[in-house]
């Protein structure tokens, strides 16, 4: 994947997930204070290392409101993968995300988009774990067709990021091969 083309991401995800941490680490490796996204971010991120070294991703950093997640579609429309942003210590509200995941990956737009889903806030006392996640989520009641990675996340630390990153870069280069996940 590397070379100058840029890949479309959409970094989507409920409030308070995380999203905006998310971004500004990968774009200045250093944790930036935030504020609730009204709209929408967006940044290029110029990879560095891995096998998406030289690789740039344009990332469209989304706000998760009740109100704004109908404009979720628009930025899906022309990406080439979502990372979907979850809180690992709010339980309470991983069935919200699931529902909003499902009916992301059902629409046209998302249909078939490689997803990788970031499992945030691991630093916290609460945090589930990983298989606990996935399985809230229903990652695996997925169609065997869709493309999904799920990684353990802290935006505070970057824990987590680079590998989300290149595990992205491997899916985008897996749909365009027409691979399915094993």
């Amino acid at each position: 994947m590397g070379g100058s083309n840029s890949t479309l991401i959409a970094m989507l995800g409920l409030d308070s997930a995380g999203k905006t941490t998310c971004l500004y680490r990968l774009k200045f490796d250093q944790y930036t204070e935030t504020r609730p996204t009204i709209g929408y971010n967006c940044e290029k991120i110029n990879v560095n290392s891995g096998t998406a070294k030289g690789s740039i991703f344009t990332i469209w950093d989304v706000g998760g409101e009740d109100k704004t997640r109908p404009l979720w579609r628009t930025y899906t429309r022309k990406a080439d993968g979502i990372i979907y942003v979850v809180d690992s210590s709010d339980k309470e509200r991983l069935e919200e995300a699931k529902i909003e995941l499902t009916k992301l990956l059902r629409s046209s737009e998302g249909l078939g988009m490689p997803v990788v889903v970031l499992a945030n806030k691991q630093d916290l006392p609460k945090s589930l774990k990983l298989s606990e996640i996935e399985k809230m989520l229903g990652l695996h009641e997925l169609p065997p067709n869709q493309l999904w990675h799920i990684e353990p996340t802290c935006a505070v630390t970057g824990e987590g990021l680079d590998e989300a990153i290149e595990k992205m870069c491997d899916l985008i280069i897996k749909k365009k091969k027409g691979k399915r996940k094993k």
